[in-house]
This record gives structure tokens, sequence and C-alpha cells, in this order.
């Protein structure tokens, strides 16, 4: 909308007229991010319009407002409407919030990310019903919507026309995808599946309860999704599980990975989990740790849990300490380091399809794998975006894969 506008996107240290800074407000680190974000704006242009829109402005826009330096909060709903606020460059003198209740909301305003040639992310879904105890997102996004797949479909044939190689399906909850249209995630890929291109599909982020058989199972025998899943856990204890009120338990999330590395045994598994919830035990933790030691799963985002405002979990009274929290959050580190090497080393050895990335780092390319393996090999320009089989040589200190020969895959539409 800018750039119709007649504006040009600039370096953030290039003293823009404009900052638009997007927040999330999972953690209380993001939320000091944006307040180290609106000082190093000033410090660039102290003259600049500052602009603060996304989750953190829909749950906290008066704070926002106390920013020295921001002009405009906008809520979730309003950040669509950004132009409509900014009818000339410069500082306004006193901060305008526009903020509405995001819960009425039904709407879904779709969009994709572009200017990276090689990847783009499609979100088909927004928000969530779930309210986790932990989660302020259905506070900040609002309830579970998307498109139909008729209009899904559209948007995702523009995608591609862009020429871009790898689309990443994303949203709040997209196992919930179609939910109020009498349809669902499964009809939506099988559709995805018969778009033309050369192009992959990568799922995001779903929800263990909603990665049914019948999902794993097409992903399994496609040949455009690729084997990689990223299932949040949170926690291994069920008793912790309960009390965060996810919508399943153990015993279950192992049955899903079971079932994904039966059919797929190079699949690629992230897993989120979440340390000292408050009640969390030592034996609690333990139990979660043993748990992911045992899965074949390939790597962790580990979360330090921080309390968040008009959640659930606030209201318990059993807080475990936040120098407790980091020691179990270092430990899952470990944990997913250690992971992640044992699932490289089950590759070395092995072909596999690389979509390499356009930068040039120190004279070296990188990319991925269809199974998210990190792909490192000596720099040539005519790899960029591109697809090339590659051999699986070895792993470098670092834990990147390094790559074997390459050889010239496309135009052959197989991966």
């Amino acid at each position: 909308m800018f750039e119709n506008a007649g504006y040009a996107k600039v370096d953030f240290s290039d003293t823009p007229d404009v900052y638009v800074i997007n927040t999330c407000s999972v953690t209380q680190n993001a939320d000091k991010e944006c307040r180290l974000l609106v000082k190093r704006a000033m410090k660039t242009n102290p003259n600049a319009f500052v602009a603060v829109i996304g989750c953190y402005a829909q749950l906290k826009p008066t704070e926002i407002a106390e920013i020295p330096g921001v002009d405009l909060v906008l809520g979730a709903n309003e950040k669509f409407n950004l132009l409509e606020y900014i009818d000339e460059r410069g500082k306004k003198g006193k901060t305008q919030i526009e903020n509405e209740e995001i819960k009425t909301t039904r709407e879904f305003v779709p969009s994709f990310s572009f200017g990276e040639r090689t990847r783009t992310f499609l979100k088909v879904q927004d928000g969530c019903d779930y309210f986790c105890a932990f989660c302020t997102i259905p506070l900040a996004r609002g309830f579970s919507r998307s498109n139909n797949i008729a209009k899904t479909i559209a948007h995702a044939k523009q995608v591609i026309d862009t020429g871009v190689n790898e689309i990443v399906l994303t949203g709040v909850n997209i196992g919930d995808f179609g939910k109020h249209h009498n349809e669902n995630f499964l009809q939506l890929i099988q559709e995805l599946e018969m778009l033309d291109g050369k192009h992959r599909y990568r799922i995001s982020s779903i929800e263990p309860n909603l990665l049914t058989d019948e999902i794993i199972e097409f992903v399994a025998h496609s040949k455009k999704f690729v084997p990689h899943f990223h299932v949040p856990l949170q926690s291994g204890s069920d008793k912790i599980l309960h009390l965060m009120r996810r919508r399943y338990n153990a015993g279950l999330y192992a049955s899903r990975v079971n079932k994904i590395k039966q059919l797929m045994p190079d699949a690629c598994i992230g897993v989120d989990v979440i340390t000292g919830f408050p009640s969390e035990s030592e034996s609690d933790f333990m139990e979660t740790y043993h748990f992911i030691q045992e899965l074949p799963v390939s790597y962790l985002h580990v979360f330090t849990y921080s309390e968040r405002a008009n959640t659930t979990a606030i209201r318990i009274n059993e807080v475990v300490p936040m120098q407790e929290r980091q020691r179990r959050t270092k430990m899952l580190n470990i944990l997913s380091e250690k992971k992640r090497r044992a699932f490289y080393e089950t590759q070395n050895g092995k072909c596999k399809t690389v979509l390499f990335e356009s930068e040039e780092d120190n004279g070296k390319i990188s990319g991925f794998t269809e199974n998210y393996v990190k792909v490192i090999h000596t720099y040539d320009a005519s790899l960029a975006n591109t697809f090339r089989k590659v051999h699986l040589t070895g792993i470098s200190t670092g834990g990147h894969m390094f790559a074997g020969p390459v050889e010239i895959l496309y135009p052959t539409n197989q991966h």
C-alpha cells in the first residue's frame, strides 16, 4: 500500500520519513523490543513519523502511547487502514490511538510476504478460539477465521505467479482452517496440491489435536508438501497440559510424532515447549525433559514462561522463580542441539533437494532441504533461488550439513 501511494522502502538506518513498527506480544521481551526500536528510530531521525501496529498495540495501546516518539497506535483491525492515518509526514505532537475491541471481528484479511524471491509466507487463517492459560493471542487477534477454499486457492495462484519457489502456509491456528465454511485444512492442502508450478509447500506450526492421520498420510504421499512439521507440545506433563488448558495429552502427542516417523522416516519435526509454567515442579519439568528426550523429534523452540495480563495462568499462585525457569530453558536448549545433531547424523550420506537462497555469506551460499536440513555450499550465483539435488557429505562444527556435488534438478518437476 505504501509503495502504491508513492513511498519507497528504505533501510531502518537510512533516515526514513515514516517508521512502521509491527509488534508481537507473545513474551515480555517483545514488548521491550518495541521500546528499543522506537528509541532507535528517534535517534536516527528525530522528526520521523512513528506508527506502532500489531498485537502489542492491540493489547496495550495506552502503554505504547506513553513511549516518547510514538505518533500513532493502531489496533489489529485498524492497521489495514494505516495510510489513511498518515496524511502528512512529521511529528504530530500528540499520540493518536485508534483501537477497537477485536473479539467481535469475523473478517479475514488475506496476505502474503514478498520481497524475498525464494520463499513466501501465505496467511490462510487468523485468530484463535482456544484461550490457552498462558496466551494472549485470542485477545490480540480475535476469534478463528479464514477464507473459504476457493478464495484461498485464488490467492495462492497470485503467490505462485510471483515466481516464488516455496510457500509456507501460516496462521495463528492453521489446523482450524475453514470451520466456518464447512471445510477443513485437509481439503485445502488437497486443492493446493493440484496447482501447477514447480513450487513446494511447507506447513507451519499446527496443533497436535488438529494434525490428523489423514493430513499426515496426505503429506507422506504428496509431491509438493514437504516432510517437515512443527507441532507445539508446551509440556510433556499431563498435569501441566491440563493447567495450560491444552486440548491433548502427552500420549496423543507421541502418537502424532510416531505416525509421522512411521510414514516419513526422514521427516523433520520441530517442537515448541514452555519452561516454568506456574506450579511446574522439578518432577513435572523432568517428565517433560525425558518425554522429549525419548521422542524422535529434530529440534526445539524453547520459551521461558512470562506473565501476561488477562490470562488464566497469572492467577495460579505457585510461581516458579525466574532463575529456575531460565535453568530449565538452558537444559532444553542443550537438548535441542543434541536432537538437531542426531537428526542431521541420520541424513548424512543421503541425497536431498535444496532450495538455495540468494544471500552470500563469507563466500558461501545456503539453503534448506525439503526436510529442513540447512545446507552450506561454496557460493555460486547461479544456484540462487533454484532447486538442486545435493549429496549430504558431512556436518560442520556449527551443526550445518555440508553439500557435496550439486546436480541440476529443474526443469524436471520432481523433488
